[in-house]
C-alpha cells in the first residue's frame, strides 16, 4: 500500500486521466474476480477430493459389512447351537429371523413408498405459469428507423 503522505505517489494519481483510472479500476476489478473464480475452484476441488474419498470409504465399508453378514449368521447358528439345540435348527432360526427382518423392512419401504405423491405445488405452478404465457401476446416492435449520422444528430439546449 502506499503512504498517503508520498508525494510522488499523489503526484502520480493526479497525472492520471479519467480514462487512465477507469481502465486501472476495471483491470483491478477483472483481476479481483478472477482471484475469486480461483479460490472457488480450489475449495470445490478440495470438497471434491474429500467427497471422493468419503465415498470410496462408505462403499468399502458397505463391502466389508457385507461380507461380514454370513461370519455373523454362522456365529448366530453355532451360538444357538451351544444352546443345546440341533445345528439345523439353529441355522433354521437364524434363517427365519433374517426373513422376518426383510419382511418388517419390506412393509416399512411400502409404507413409506405409499406416502409419495407427485409434486403437486410444482405441477400447479408450472400449469399456472403455461396458462399465463399461452395469453401474452408479443410486444410490437416500433419500426427501425435509419441511424442518424453525425451531421443529423439534433442538439437541445
Amino acid at each position: 500500500m502506499s503512504d498517503p503522505g508520498n508525494t510522488t505517489a499523489n503526484a502520480v494519481g493526479a497525472d492520471r486521466s479519467l480514462g487512465q483510472l477507469v481502465a486501472a479500476a476495471t483491470a483491478e476489478m477483472s483481476a479481483l474476480v478472477h482471484d475469486e473464480i480461483a479460490l472457488a475452484k480450489a475449495e470445490l476441488r478440495q470438497d471434491v477430493k474429500r467427497s471422493a474419498v468419503g465415498g470410496a470409504a462408505m462403499s468399502i465399508a458397505g463391502v466389508l459389512a457385507l461380507f461380514s453378514l454370513p461370519v455373523l449368521s454362522f456365529a448366530a447358528a453355532y451360538g444357538i447351537h451351544n444352546l443345546g439345540l440341533g445345528l439345523a435348527w439353529s441355522f433354521l432360526i437364524v434363517g427365519v429371523a433374517f426373513l422376518l427382518l426383510a419382511g418388517l423392512l419390506a412393509l416399512l419401504a411400502v409404507a413409506k413408498f405409499k406416502k409419495v405423491k407427485p409434486p403437486e405445488k410444482s405441477i400447479a405452478s408450472a400449469k399456472e405459469t403455461a396458462a399465463m404465457l399461452q395469453n401474452v401476446k408479443p410486444h410490437p416492435r416500433p419500426a427501425s428507423r435509419p441511424a442518424l449520422g453525425k451531421a443529423e444528430v439534433k442538439v437541445s439546449a
